[in-house]
């Protein structure tokens, strides 16, 4: 089917094509595929003077079969110890993703976070995180640094070693709620700014001094919040 996968009679169409002297558009046409689709068939099996069919679909399977091979298991989560259900941590971990997502994270920058979030230390290094996240470490990096920027992590040296690891602890979302505010505080300014120079008496001016007013209103009431649960932390358990 278009766009599908070439089957072995898109490939003896492609032969045969190329015995005519047909080029790749004409090729992709019949076939209803892209040029570069056929292209990239041919070029990586032999080229238009060594391309066979039987031989590009064996060819074909054999990658498959490596790849399948080759692909690594899901790295196991760790227990620690606490009589965790190994299957129930990694399900949860799954949901906790893509709840992160749904409110904003990029996936990789999720995962990250997730994959920090429910280890017991709360703390990573960059091996670490390839290993159970089996991706590249420029993703960790990339990731990581994203992270950082937005408050949600913070960088530490591990005790006698020259490596870092990534801390996500229980202020995690104490810094992004602070750092939400100094946006609002920003915004608060240059909306306040704007109802000078628009006029407060005039539509535009009066929308930028209602969103100044919310905005101020919403940083002060989430300051009293702050206030609160690190008095109620302060305070000795009964």
């Amino acid at each position: 089917m278009p766009g599908g996968r070439l089957t072995t009679e898109d490939r003896q169409h492609i032969a045969a094509g190329l015995a005519e002297g047909l080029g790749y558009a004409e090729i992709g046409r019949r076939l209803g595929r892209p040029a570069s689709t056929i292209m990239r068939e041919v070029t990586r099996n032999g080229g238009p003077d060594g391309y066979g069919a039987d031989q590009a679909q064996e060819a074909t399977r054999h990658r498959a079969r490596r790849q399948k091979q080759a692909q690594p298991p899901a790295p196991p989560v760790p227990d620690d110890g606490h009589g965790r259900d190994p299957q129930a941590v990694r399900d949860f971990t799954e949901s906790f993703t893509a709840l992160l997502v749904q409110q904003g994270l990029p996936r990789m920058e999720a995962r990250v976070l997730a994959c920090l979030y429910i280890t017991d230390s709360g703390a990573l290094t960059a091996a670490d995180l390839v290993q159970r996240l089996q991706v590249s470490p420029a993703s960790i990096s990339h990731a990581v640094a994203f992270l950082e920027q937005q408050g949600m992590l913070r960088r530490e040296r591990v005790p006698g070693a020259r490596r870092e690891r990534y801390v996500a602890d229980d202020e995690i979302w104490l810094r992004s709620i602070v750092a939400a505010l100094q946006m609002n505080e920003a915004l608060a300014a240059a909306s306040q700014r704007g109802a000078e120079i628009l006029g407060i008496a005039t539509p535009a001016g009066a929308r930028f001094g209602s969103s100044a007013d919310l905005l101020l209103l919403v940083n002060k009431a989430f300051r009293q919040v702050i206030e609160q649960w690190q008095r109620s932390r302060a305070e000795p358990a009964p």
